[in-house]
């Protein structure tokens, strides 16, 4: 008997927009801190070291926990493994707002980082499991609109809440927020039957972890999209904030109306992504050929940022915006190469690598900010951000020398051709 044949409305309601509020969720927490940094700092008494290790917990719980989420998710289906990871991000939420101290609240952030793990690698689970590979591109791109929308939410009305409240109430209602979308996903999202006799045991399964990981496809793409979503996750999520401040000389107002532009680039961004992806491929412009266009343009843009010319300029922020997660498209580009039952797994394999690689780049570029002395308003002089962007924009270029190089390689090998 074959499957039945589901509507792209249905799949839209029924299956991506229920996933889509955990993403939304899980963006919003991994931005919120670039807005709340100043309260943060006031209330903790914490330099940029501190607060880069503070908001990067949150990536060493998201990271570590990709493996296994890999495992859940071909063995249970993203539904009922995404609901229930969103109830440990609500009550990450909880002990962060009732945290007495720096230890306390980082715990809560590991537990927030652990909570959303699945929100992106659940939803292209489902988008791999619902819709045919052709269409893959456009639905993650799409979908991530979601996490740009929960980047906006993290930046003018974060500034607004704090106008009303403090920053622990806040956390208290996202808390709430969460657990609405853990409980949208479990009742709304319906199964997608599966044949049981494909998936093989958990023994096989960790074994052939380990075969990914040793594959060289793998490592062809890794280190430009650790690279790329590092360095974007890691500005946009913190240090664009501080950024604007330090070297833009703007006030917490003004440096929010940026950070909301940014996210409503970033929004853009996503779709434009997909989209643009989309009708590439059916020019017959692989996706891998895009993803170079864009982390060219993006290392232009980091450049820009680096150099401190013209830091407030809103195309500046919207340019960021819109091309620092190019490099996303290198999940279809990696799953593409392996089976439909392997794709959770390879997806969240490259995962937790770029989020394990985020905490370095997010905490590292607070150390680095750290070593420079603090002036008497507490802010970091221009030199030390065009330092930290610098090394960011070199490890990037280096990434994409390795991704051009590896591709030349395997199109000599493909064509029978030795290589150099």
């Amino acid at each position: 008997m074959s499957a039945p044949i589901y509507s792209m409305a249905f799949i839209a309601g029924r299956v991506l927009l229920p996933f889509a509020c955990g993403y939304f969720m899980s963006y919003l927490f991994r931005s919120v801190n670039a807005v709340i940094a100043p309260n943060l700092q006031r209330d903790l008494g914490i330099g940029a070291g501190d607060l880069g290790t503070l908001t990067a917990a949150y990536f060493v719980a998201f990271a570590a926990f990709q493996l296994p989420l890999g495992i859940l998710l071909d063995r249970f289906g993203p539904r009922r493994v995404q609901a229930a990871l969103l109830l440990s991000a609500a009550l990450g939420a909880v002990v962060f707002a009732v945290g007495s101290g720096l230890s306390h609240l980082i715990i809560g952030r590991a537990m927030i980082g652990l909570g959303v793990a699945g929100g992106l690698m659940s939803a292209m689970k489902a988008i791999a499991l619902w819709l045919p590979k052709e269409r893959w591109a456009l639905a993650n791109g799409v979908f991530m609109t979601a996490g740009g929308l929960g980047a906006l939410a993290a930046t003018l009305p974060v500034e607004l809440a704090l106008e009303h409240a403090h920053w622990t109430m806040l956390f208290w209602g996202l808390a709430v927020l969460t657990v609405c979308a853990s409980l949208t996903i479990f009742f709304v999202v319906p199964e997608r039957p599966r044949a049981a006799s494909q998936m093989p045991g958990l023994g096989a399964q960790l074994r052939e972890c380990g075969r990914f990981l040793a594959d060289r496809r793998f490592w062809r793409i890794a280190p430009v999209s650790m690279m790329g979503m590092a360095s974007g996750m890691a500005i946009q999520g913190l240090w664009a904030g501080p950024y604007l401040r330090d070297v833009g000389g703007l006030d917490r107002a003004a440096a929010a109306k940026l950070l909301f532009l940014l996210a409503a680039a970033l929004t853009a961004g996503f779709t434009l992504t997909g989209i643009a992806a989309d009708r590439l491929q059916k020019r017959g412009i692989p996706l891998s050929r895009t993803m170079v266009w864009g982390v060219s343009l993006y290392a232009i843009v980091l450049a820009v940022m680096a150099s401190g010319w013209t830091p407030t300029n809103p195309l500046l922020w919207i340019a960021f915006g819109i091309i620092s997660n190019t490099t996303v498209l290198a999940y279809p580009i990696l799953s593409g190469q392996f089976t439909l039952e392997q794709a959770g797994r390879v997806n969240t394999l490259l995962n937790g690598v770029v989020f394990g690689f985020t905490f370095f780049a997010q905490a590292g570029m607070g150390w680095l900010i750290d070593l420079w002395p603090r002036g008497a308003d507490g802010s970091y002089p221009a030199e030390a951000y065009r330092w930290t962007f610098g090394l960011a924009l070199v490890l990037l270029l280096l990434a994409l020398g390795w991704y051009l190089r590896g591709e030349r390689a395997a199109q000599a090998l493909t064509a029978g051709r030795p290589t150099e």
